[in-house]
């Protein structure tokens, strides 16, 4: 299986921003772990990160006959983003929507996403391993 990983706005940061939520790993190394993981499993992974919503809606639809997956940290975008929800429906890949916070445990904005009903599933609160569960869910 080919998988791929998109994180959006501000997940860039990740591992100088706001530590005590999201660790001091940085996005390369968690990345790097990501890669290694799915090769141990005799699958890939590929990466995409953007501060774009465009962009990401652009990745999600390229998606389609690329990718036997995608996992998704769409950060922000998460709580907004109808355009990003739009082009998960619009494909038939599946998406695995990840945060590695427990969105549900923060401000009152963060518990609701518009894009989970439109994918295959949510893993939250795990740190980086909200990824690693994510990967591991297309393997089973």
């Amino acid at each position: 299986m080919k998988i791929l990983v998109i994180n959006g706005v501000n997940l860039n940061l990740t591992g100088r921003r706001e530590r005590g939520i999201y660790g001091e790993e940085t996005l390369e190394k968690i990345n790097e772990e990501l890669a290694s993981f799915a090769a141990s499993r005799g699958h890939s992974a590929e990466f995409f990160q953007s501060n774009s919503e465009g962009d990401i809606c652009g990745a999600i639809q390229s998606a389609e006959g690329n990718y036997d997956g995608i996992v998704l940290n769409a950060g922000a975008f998460t709580h907004y983003s109808y355009a990003i929800r739009d082009a998960i429906a619009a494909i038939s890949v599946p998406v695995v929507e990840v945060h590695m916070s427990n969105v549900h445990a923060r401000e009152e904005f963060r518990k609701r996403s518009v894009l989970t009903e439109v994918c295959r599933g949510e893993i939250l609160g795990f740190g980086k391993n909200s990824y690693l569960l994510a990967l591991e869910s297309f393997f089973l």
